[in-house]
């Protein structure tokens, strides 16, 4: 038999064992655990998270211009208003 067979061979018989094994139940095990687990949480997904953040950036443009236009409005009153005269 040629090395390389042999290799082969040991490879084979190295993944067979694994798909066999007790550790290949643990990680199907550990993922359900963590998918059971993220599941519970109360999370967003990537795409909803993006969209918040663009409402957000809206709503925050529009605070600026609204507190900007008040500022201006205060500033007219007081420079119109009598009693400070």
């Amino acid at each position: 038999m040629t090395s390389a067979k042999i290799v082969e061979e040991i490879g084979a018989r190295i993944s067979d064992a694994i798909a066999s094994s007790p550790a290949r139940d643990v990680d199907k095990n550990v993922r359900a655990l963590l998918s059971s687990a993220l599941g519970r949480l109360d999370l967003v997904t990537r795409a909803e998270f993006d969209v918040q953040a663009q409402v957000l950036l809206r709503t925050r443009e529009k605070l600026e211009a609204l507190t900007s236009h008040v500022d201006e409005l205060e500033a007219r009153l007081t420079v119109r208003d009598p009693k400070t005269q």
